[in-house]
This record gives structure tokens, C-alpha cells and sequence, in this order.
């Protein structure tokens, strides 16, 4: 957009392709939004921040006569990628931008926003929809042209293109690295610290003299959980550390997924691993290599690694809903084989990982409490309210699908007419001298003709389910009834019908050992009954 400031002609950027001009020029309430992806120099004395913040001002500033000003919150992401959106300092800018507490975002240029097209055109259309003007100081493109938002287009797939084509890089940068045995960054390992010059690993002493205890433990009690149990008595905790932005990460409890993990690290065999192989590392082993065999073998003896034939998803009914009453934690599914018979248990996360002194809730039978959920949902059936609410819901998806088909209909119609009208051109070409040859326009009508049998063929089925959707009534009185034969449908469904009925129903169940009663809250009702199941004899 053109607008002259004195003597001097500023061709400015609108970036919301379809905003007016009237309301680009009401906008009187500017917000700079500054990025940077790295946090280096972030605490220099003038930063690229800086730089960014310095030239939307002076914009603004130009712009004063048309009744600008300058909002003095700061928007600065320092060290944030734009390849998402999940930045703190954005977020705060859209919630001002849904409360409409501004009408312009200035920024220096179109990639300091994003450099994903996909989030880039979201936020376009959140600031269409608040009606917010959008400027880049530096890119100076009218998008009230065609040929502005073209090029904007172009610049906003450079950018993603630019942003890929750098984690391309970064990652070969890493792999190179990993196959040299070099150290390459991420979460500090239990028994290293990190040089800060070189920043290559380094054995920490104390560390190391822990995890050559926890090698030993395992060979003395073949155990994960009773190992977690021995050192959590002691006190020991997975390693502490500041991140570059002053944060305290990790210092939690061990537990077993966390051990089995340390246990099988190559990382303490003075290797370096990447995608499947391993590499000699630069760094000093803490474990000899017997000793690492040894554990690995116990391991695989013990059958301590996630086993998928071992997962029992098929025939876990309330997989995922139950929870533990005092630690919150999921009441995962196992199982285990007796006699020739499969018995199914629902057992605390908190208590398998950490043992019973982390968690005393008991395991108990899954087959109990299924029984007494699915007891809990026959008696819903029951409920005029819900019997109510479901056939009110089946009124609805009837008539949206009776909607949907009518659609469909008039689709097919007007394919049709436009097949049949296109053979009657194609008939009258065949009078024209200066036509195409008969052979063709014959190929092209017989073309025509199928695609018009194909059509016929949708319009029958169409218009079948049509019929059979007028010829149904919904009765409420029938639905009662079908409700309360819930025991008999519930018998003939399949295991993965079960299933998804179940969630459809139940929203979770929650398990209080101290009352050996369960919390079960239910997604159409929002209910929550009490239910003490009966034990198996």
C-alpha cells in the first residue's frame, strides 16, 4: 500500500492479504514483535534483538501522523526457533491479539514471525479475523496486488525452505560427530560432566563410583525393582543440572525404566551410538566390557525389555482409564500364566517402577473390575436421562445424514447434466466442417457415456440409503427397549467393539485402596458413581 509521509512516498506491507485499507490506516495501536533463534549474544550490550526493536520504532515513528503509537510491551524471543509457535513471548502477543487490545504487529522482517508457511498462514488468519494489520519493516511488498502476494508466498516458502535445509544440515553436522565418537549435546548422563571448553565428557569420580554400584547391584539381585528399592533407600537420585537459561533439570528418584535404560547405555562402555552401531568415543569408559555383557545378558534372561508379545491390548478393557486414588498414577495392564490359564491384574505405574513404598496400592484382578464397570454401564442403560439424551443424539445424526446424502444427490445430478450436455455439444460438433474427426468425437461421447452409467450407478445407491432413512422411524420407546437388552449385545460384540463402547462411555476410573471402592465418571452424564466390586472367589 502507497502512503505519503511528507514529501516522501512509503510503500509499506500489509501481510494480511485481505485487509482493507481503512482499516490498515484506523490502526493506531502498534506491537513489535522481535525473534532470534540462538541465544547467543542475547546478553551483549546491542543484540540483533536490538537491531530488530530499533528499526520497527523508527517505522512507527514515521508514521506518527497517521495516528500510530507505539504499544512499550516487549515481544522478544530470544533463542527460539521459528519453525514453531510455541514461543513465550508470541504467545503473550496473540493473547492481546484475541483480546484486540492491538491493531498493528510490526516486525523487521516476514521469517522473524515464522518460518513455517503452514503456522505463517494460521496466524494470518487469526489477524484477518481481529481485523490486525501485519508490517515488515524491511520487505517492502503490497499484498493488495496479486503480484505482493505472490512474492510473499515466495518468501515465506524460502524461509521454510531456508529452516529445513539448516536441520539438514545440523543433523548431518551431529551424525559426522557421533561417527568420530564425539560428544553432541542433549541430556547430561549420570557418571559425566561436561568440559566446558571442550564440551566433550568427562567422568565425573563420584558419579562413576554410582554407576559401578549400580552394574554390581543388579548382578548381586537380578532385579530392577529390587535395585530401585536399594538405592532409593539410599538416597539416590538421577543427576542434577542448570540449563543454559539457569534452570534446574533432573535430580528425581531412579526407577525401573530409568535404571534398565542406564544399564544398557553404551555410553559407559566408552562407545558412541547412532542409529544401531556403535563408535569408539573420545571419551573414558566407566564400565568394563564383561561386566556390561553380564548385566545385559541377566537382562535378556530376565526378560526385563518391553516384550510387544507380552502387551495385553487386545483383551484390556479399561487399558489406560484406571488410575491409582493416592499417586494418580495409570493402573497399567499385566498378566501372567498359571497352570495353563491367563490371569489379567491391573498394577500401579508408581509401585511397578518404584516398588510398594513409593506406592502401597495393591494389584488387583482385571476381571473384577471390568465386571463392575460394565455392571455400572448396564445400569446406565437404564437412566431415562441418558435414554433422553441418546435418542435426541440419533434425531440429530439422522438428519445430518439425511443431509449429507440430499447433498450428494444434487451432486450427482448436476454431474450428470453436465456429462449429457457435453455429448449434445459434441453431437453438434459433428456437423461443423472444421470439427474434429468423427473417430475422435465418437471416443470422446462414448467417454462421456461412462462416466454417466458410473454416476447413475452412485445416484442408486444414493438414493437407496435415502429410502432407507425415510422408512426408519425413531422410536423412543424401541430405544428404551434396546437399551435394556444392553446384556445381549454386549455378549455378541468382538473384543475391539467392547472396547471402543467402553470409552465411549467411561471417562476414567479412578481406584482407592484405602475404601476398596472405585470413582467411575462417566462422558454423557459427567457422573461419577461409587463402586466396591465384588471379589472373585
Amino acid at each position: 500500500m502507497q502512503r505519503l509521509i511528507g514529501n516522501r512516498q512509503i510503500t509499506t506491507m500489509e501481510i494480511y492479504a485481505r485487509l482493507s485499507d481503512e482499516a490498515f490506516m484506523s490502526a493506531v495501536c502498534q506491537a513489535i514483535y522481535t525473534r532470534k533463534s540462538t541465544d547467543t549474544g542475547l546478553d551483549s550490550e546491542f543484540s540483533s534483538i536490538d537491531n530488530q526493536r530499533e528499526a520497527c520504532e523508527a517505522f512507527i515513528r514515521s508514521q506518527r501522523e497517521e495516528g500510530w503509537v507505539l504499544n512499550e510491551e516487549r515481544f522478544d524471543d530470544g533463542g527460539f526457533s521459528g519453525g514453531t509457535i510455541e514461543r513465550p513471548a508470541l504467545r503473550r502477543l496473540l493473547l492481546l491479539v484475541k483480546a484486540g487490545e492491538i491493531d498493528c504487529v510490526v516486525v523487521y522482517k516476514i521469517d522473524r514471525l515464522s518460518r513455517s508457511l503452514l503456522d505463517f498462514v494460521r496466524l494470518l488468519e487469526l489477524f484477518e479475523s481481529k481485523k490486525i494489520a501485519f508490517v515488515a519493516v524491511t520487505q517492502q511488498i503490497n499484498t493488495t496486488t496479486s503480484a505482493g502476494r505472490l512474492m510473499l508466498n515466495v518468501l515465506i516458502s524460502f524461509a521454510q525452505f531456508e529452516r529445513e535445509l539448516c536441520s539438514e544440515r545440523t543433523r548431518e553436522k551431529i551424525h559426522a560427530a557421533r561417527k568420530k565418537g564425539r560428544y553432541t549435546g542433549g541430556t547430561p548422563p549420570l557418571g559425566y560432566s561436561i568440559n566446558p571448553i571442550t564440551h566433550q565428557l568427562e567422568v565425573a569420580p563420584e558419579e562413576a563410583t554410582m554407576i559401578r554400584e549400580l552394574f554390581e547391584l543388579y548382578l548381586e539381585h537380578r532385579s530392577l525393582l529390587a535395585v530401585v528399592k536399594v538405592v532409593n533407600a539410599r538416597g539416590w537420585v538421577r543427576k542434577s543440572w542448570l540449563t543454559a537459561r539457569q534452570e534446574l533439570r533432573g535430580g528425581k528418584a531412579l526407577n525401573k525404566v530409568y535404571l534398565q535404560r542406564l544399564l544398557t547405555n553404551p555410553l559407559y562402555l566408552g562407545k558412541a551410538f547412532l542409529k544401531g552401531d556403535l563408535y569408539p568415543g573420545l571419551h573414558e569408559a566407566i564400565v568394563d566390557e564383561e561386566t556390561f555383557n553380564q548385566v545385559g545378558a541377566l537382562l535378556v534372561a530376565n526378560r526385563n525389555y518391553a516384550d510387544p508379545s507380552r502387551r495385553c491390548h487386545g483383551n484390556a478393557l479399561l487399558r489406560g482409564l484406571v488410575r491409582c486414588g493416592r499417586c494418580g498414577a495409570v493402573m497399567a495392564h499385566t498378566w501372567t500364566r498359571k497352570g495353563g490359564r491367563r490371569y489379567s491384574y491391573l498394577g500401579c505405574n508408581t509401585a511397578q517402577k518404584q516398588g510398594r513404598s513409593a506406592c502401597p496400592t495393591p494389584t488387583l484382578p482385571a476381571g473384577d473390575v471390568e465386571a463392575a464397570v460394565i455392571n455400572e454401564i448396564k445400569r446406565l442403560a437404564q437412566d431415562p436421562a441418558l435414554i433422553d439424551q441418546v435418542f435426541a443424539e440419533a434425531l440429530e445424526q439422522a438428519k445430518q445424514n439425511r443431509e449429507l446424502l440430499e447433498m450428494d444427490r444434487t451432486r450427482l445430478l448436476r454431474q450428470r447434466e453436465q456429462r449429457e450436455e457435453a455429448i449434445k455439444r459434441l453431437v453438434s460438433s459433428l456437423e461443423s466442417p472444421e470439427g474434429q474427426s468423427p473417430a475422435v468425437i465418437g471416443q470422446r461421447i462414448g467417454e462421456r457415456q461412462a462416466e454417466i452409467a458410473q454416476l447413475n450407478l452412485r445416484l442408486q445407491d444414493v438414493e437407496q440409503e435415502l429410502n432407507t432413512l425415510t422408512s426408519q422411524t425413531l422410536d423412543r420407546d424401541h430405544l428404551a427397549q434396546t437399551l435394556a437388552q444392553f446384556t445381549d449385545l454386549w455378549d455378541v460384540l468382538y473384543p475391539i467393539e467392547q472396547v471402543k463402547l467402553v470409552r465411549s462411555v467411561i471417562e476414567t476410573v479412578v481406584y482407592h485402596d484405602e475404601a476398596e471402592r472405585f470413582e467411575i465418571r462417566f462422558r454423557f452424564t459427567g457422573d461419577t458413581r461409587e463402586v466396591t466390586p465384588a471379589r472373585a472367589e
